[in-house]
């Protein structure tokens, strides 16, 4: 999607803000050489920082710490949801003995 059409998404949303995040680095959209191009991650990373900075009134100092501190439950999200794959895998004994471990 190229950076006139995220614009359109949100049109309370200046060209040059989206600009100024994607040189940031809050945004990875990807330059094609004269045009930039925004995948649906790069959306959707659009519309929370534009929430995060408009609707939440997050500053933008803060904003490094608060994008980090996402990137890094989203990723624990995976972890976890691997972790429960593995578990489900596992025959009825171990799953029992983890679930007792668990509870402690």
């Amino acid at each position: 999607m190229r950076l006139t059409a995220v614009v359109a998404l949100f049109p309370d949303l200046p060209e040059t803000e989206v600009l100024a995040w994607v040189d940031r680095g809050w945004v990875r959209a990807r330059s094609s050489g004269t045009e930039w191009e925004f995948q649906d991650i790069d959306v959707a990373r659009v519309r929370l920082i534009r929430d995060l900075t408009h609707e939440l009134a997050v500053q933008e100092e803060a904003m490094p710490l608060v994008l980090s501190l996402l990137d890094q439950v989203y990723a624990l999200r995976g972890q976890m949801r691997a972790v429960a794959r593995a578990v489900e895998a596992q025959d009825e004994a171990v799953r029992a003995a983890i679930l007792a471990a668990m509870r402690g």
